[in-house]
C-alpha cells in the first residue's frame, strides 16, 4: 500500500519553549518529501525524524510570520553544503520569494541547486502543484496577514489485478494496466470478461488539509469539506477566546466546530500557545465537540492510509 504519513517537527506557536517548536510538517507522500511551513528547528528534526534532506522536493509556506519561516534559510543553506543538486522548489506570496531569495543571494551565494519559487496567491482555491499522484489546492485562511492553508489530496488509485482469474481467462500482459484502470476484456472469440471479475477494488484515495494559521470562520469549514484528515490551528483554550479572537487565532473548541461541520474523519490540532504546560486540556476542549482529535507533537507520525 502507498505511503502517506504526515511527520509533525513543530507544533508550537511563535515563542520556542522547552516543549515545542514552532510549525512545521513533512508529507511522506509514496517515499517522496513535501514540507508545510518550516519554523526555527526544522532542520534539526529532520534529522532526529530520520527524514532524507535528498527527498524532500517542495516546500509550501503558509504565511509571513517568523513561526512559519525562519527555519527556510537554515535549511536551504544546509541543503547547499550536503552538495544537492537539482531543483526544489517553495511555493510562497511574491513577498515571500523576494526576502528568501535575498537572503541566499547574500549567504549563500554559490548553490549547487536550484531554488525555484512558485508564486501564489492569497485568494485560495488554486491548484498550485499537481503530479500523477496528488494535488495541492489552496484554501484562504482568516489571519492577521494574509495566510493560506493547503489541501493534498490523492487522485483516484488504480484497481488490483486477480492474478488467478487473468491467468485462467489468458488476459495477455499488455492488457494488465487497462485492467487496473477498469476496462472489461474481450476475449479472441469476442466474448467479454467483465473487470468486476478480474480485479478488486482500488485502495481509497486520501485528502488531508493543513489550516494554520485562521480564526474561526465557517468558510474555511465549506472550503475542506469532506476530508479524511484535518490539521487545524488550536492555539487557545475556549477560556481565552478573546485572545485568540484579537491575535487572529482560533480556540481547540473552535477547531472542533468546523471539523464537525465539514465532516472530516479525523481531527488534529496544534499551534498551541507556550502559555500551556499541559496541552490535554486543549485535546479535552476539541474532544467536547469532535471526539476523533489527535494532539500533534514533535516526533509524531500519523499514518493516514
Amino acid at each position: 500500500m502507498a505511503k502517506f504519513d504526515v511527520n509533525i517537527l513543530g507544533c508550537g506557536s511563535a515563542t520556542c519553549t522547552l516543549r515545542h517548536l514552532p510549525s512545521s510538517q513533512v508529507l511522506n507522500i509514496r517515499d517522496n518529501l513535501y514540507m508545510v511551513d518550516c519554523g526555527e528547528g526544522s532542520q534539526l528534526q529532520l534529522r532526529r525524524m530520520r527524514l532524507k534532506f535528498s527527498r524532500l522536493g517542495h516546500i509550501f509556506i503558509s504565511h509571513l510570520h517568523g513561526d512559519h519561516v525562519f527555519g527556510l534559510p537554515g535549511l536551504l543553506s544546509t541543503m547547499a553544503l550536503l552538495d544537492r543538486t537539482g531543483q526544489l522548489t517553495v511555493h510562497t506570496f511574491r513577498e515571500g520569494a523576494e526576502q528568501i531569495q535575498s537572503i541566499l543571494d547574500y549567504f549563500c551565494r554559490e548553490m549547487p541547486y536550484e531554488v525555484r519559487y512558485n508564486i501564489i496567491s492569497p485568494a485560495g482555491g488554486e491548484v498550485i502543484y499537481e503530479n500523477d499522484a496528488f494535488s495541492v489546492t489552496t484554501v484562504k485562511l482568516f489571519h492577521r496577514i494574509p495566510t493560506v492553508g493547503f489541501i493534498f489530496r490523492e487522485k483516484p488509485k488504480l484497481r488490483h489485478i486477480v492474478g488467478d482469474m487473468a491467468e485462467y481467462h489468458g488476459v495477455p500482459w499488455y492488457m494488465m494496466q487497462r485492467l487496473r484502470e477498469g476496462e472489461d476484456f474481450v476475449k479472441p472469440d469476442g466474448s467479454i470478461v467483465p473487470n468486476s471479475i478480474l480485479t478488486t477494488d482500488p485502495d481509497p484515495s486520501v485528502s488531508y488539509a493543513y489550516c494554520s494559521d485562521t480564526m474561526y470562520d465557517e468558510r474555511v469549514a465549506q472550503a475542506v469539506e469532506g476530508v479524511d484528515w484535518l490539521y487545524h490551528e488550536a492555539t487557545y483554550h475556549t477560556n481565552e477566546e478573546h485572545k485568540a479572537r484579537s491575535r487572529g487565532h482560533s480556540t481547540a473548541a473552535e477547531a472542533a466546530r468546523i471539523a464537525l461541520a465539514a465532516g472530516v474523519k479525523n481531527l488534529i490540532i496544534g499551534h498551541f500557545s507556550s502559555q500551556y504546560t499541559d496541552d490535554g486540556l486543549l485535546l479535552e476542549d476539541a474532544r467536547r465537540i469532535f471526539p476523533s482529535t489527535h494532539l500533534a507533537n514533535e516526533g509524531e507520525v500519523f499514518s493516514l492510509i
